[in-house]
């Protein structure tokens, strides 16, 4: 009986070597050229396309328009993971005035225990971004032990604090900040909207597998916007 794989491999090595072809020259990303106002905009316009609501509002408006968002969400568990603009015992104090236990997975004293909360017990997961993708309307979240990971995705309700300042024009933008000669993340998550899945007879549904609703409170951007 021939060798079927000894017989691959020696026709592989006997046909005639051919030169590779050159990668055609493509077009700049029309992206790359736009202003910051355009790039708001852009992004905007794709988060709310992939399902997303986008609030623009000022930073000192962050807490009060946080309040109001929950109240109308009816959320009274949040967990949140540090962020430059997220520091952990403002929003613990906050959330004790407004009535809303703020946790963090820090609290939890094992996996076990933070991973039950995180699932089973909060209602909405708090994030900042270390990129937002305009060409997409993408969130680009760099893991470590202070950014944990389930918190954008097992929560029903993602709700994710983007500075203007940190909106990119493309994907390629956000992989050279990320991965540089001293920053290795060991894990990224993309969020493009909701969380979708097609698995069922190929209809798209929207929060099967985590949250099903994303809203972005995008920080002193867009002042002649109105939220998407």
């Amino acid at each position: 009986m021939p060798d079927t794989r000894q017989s691959i491999l020696n026709r592989l090595k006997a046909a005639p070597s051919c030169p590779v072809a050159q990668r055609p020259q493509m077009p700049p990303f029309r992206e790359r050229s736009m202003d910051a106002a355009q790039l708001i905009e852009t992004f905007v316009a794709r988060v709310a396309a992939q399902g997303g609501v986008t609030e623009c509002i000022s930073q000192s408006a962050l807490f009060e328009s946080m309040a109001a968002l929950l109240a109308q969400e009816g959320v009274t568990r949040l967990m949140l993971t540090p962020d430059s603009l997220l520091e952990p015992r403002q929003w613990i104090a906050w959330g004790q005035t407004n009535g809303i236990e703020v946790m963090t997975p820090s609290d939890f004293p094992d996996r076990t225990e933070y991973t039950q909360a995180v699932f089973d017990r909060v209602q909405a997961g708090l994030t900042g971004v270390d990129f937002a993708v305009a060409e997409s309307g993408t969130l680009v979240l760099a893991h470590d032990a202070s950014q944990a990971r389930l918190v954008s995705l097992a929560p029903l309700l993602h709700i994710a604090v983007v500075p203007a300042t940190r909106i990119v024009p493309v994907y390629e933008s956000a992989i050279e900040k990320l991965y540089t000669l001293t920053r290795r993340p060991s894990q990224v998550t993309f969020i493009t909207g909701p969380s979708m899945t097609a698995d069922i007879q190929a209809t798209p549904f929207k929060g099967m597998h985590g949250p099903r609703k994303l809203v972005v409170f995008l920080l002193d951007a867009c002042a002649g916007h109105q939220p998407s």
